[in-house]
């Protein structure tokens, strides 16, 4: 896998500053999201485009479109357990029923009219979402917020065995920028070139509360 890359601080200028956007490398079949494990999983899974040998499909497993916010949670591919970095290419159909099946991992009032409501969505559902706090390279919260999904049951077996097209181990990219994290402003931080992602779906961007407006 080939993940063409830009200066960080350039591509931060393009970039809606605040709200719910999915930031993502995308092409017009496919998008890209990230994972980080242990060696024994990340290898495994990088060598044989699919997750075995010890990757656990009885536990939830959370996937990034945003490579900036996988830095943050792997620490830059030093936080232990998450030394393999992954960049994973997915079919955007896929990605788009993940989004479409996805219930909110908390409470939320406007999407849901009742507690009784929301818990029974998420018991029926195997994806969950989270809005977090993106970051910065240096990792201080933006106020834009940044999605995850998190995978389990049917949705996380297509995931690992079938609907994965690719897996790329690019922990040595994340090795070689990660000295450039702290002084982005110069420029030389190099990232993937990702861009505001919308569904193609409206209803689905409804759905998961994706603000859409000029930036996107």
């Amino acid at each position: 896998m080939i993940l063409p890359t830009q200066s960080y601080a350039e591509q931060a200028k393009t970039w809606p500053q605040s709200g719910r956007h999915i930031l993502a490398h995308y092409d017009e079949q496919t998008i890209v999201v990230y994972q980080a494990y242990r060696p024994s999983i990340g290898r495994h899974a990088a060598e044989n485009g699919a997750f075995g040998n010890g990757f656990s499909y009885e536990r939830m497993s959370w996937i990034k479109p945003n490579f900036l916010w996988m830095m943050y949670r792997s620490d830059w591919g030093r936080a232990e357990g998450q030394e393999v970095v992954l960049a994973i290419r997915l079919r955007r159909q896929f990605f788009d029923e993940l989004l479409a099946q996805a219930v909110p991992s908390s409470y939320v009032a406007e999407m849901y009219p009742t507690r009784d409501e929301w818990h029974d969505a998420s018991r029926r559902s195997s994806v969950r979402l989270q809005w977090d706090p993106d970051h910065l390279p240096t990792g201080e919260k933006c106020v834009r917020r940044a999605i995850q999904l998190g995978l389990r049951g049917a949705a996380l077996g297509a995931y690992g065995k079938s609907e994965t097209l690719e897996i790329a181990d690019v922990s040595p990219f994340v090795a070689e920028q990660r000295s450039n994290a702290p002084t982005w402003h110069d420029g030389r931080l190099l990232t993937p070139v990702e861009r505001v992602y919308v569904p193609t779906d409206l209803r689905v961007s409804a759905k998961i509360g994706l603000e859409l407006g000029p930036d996107a």
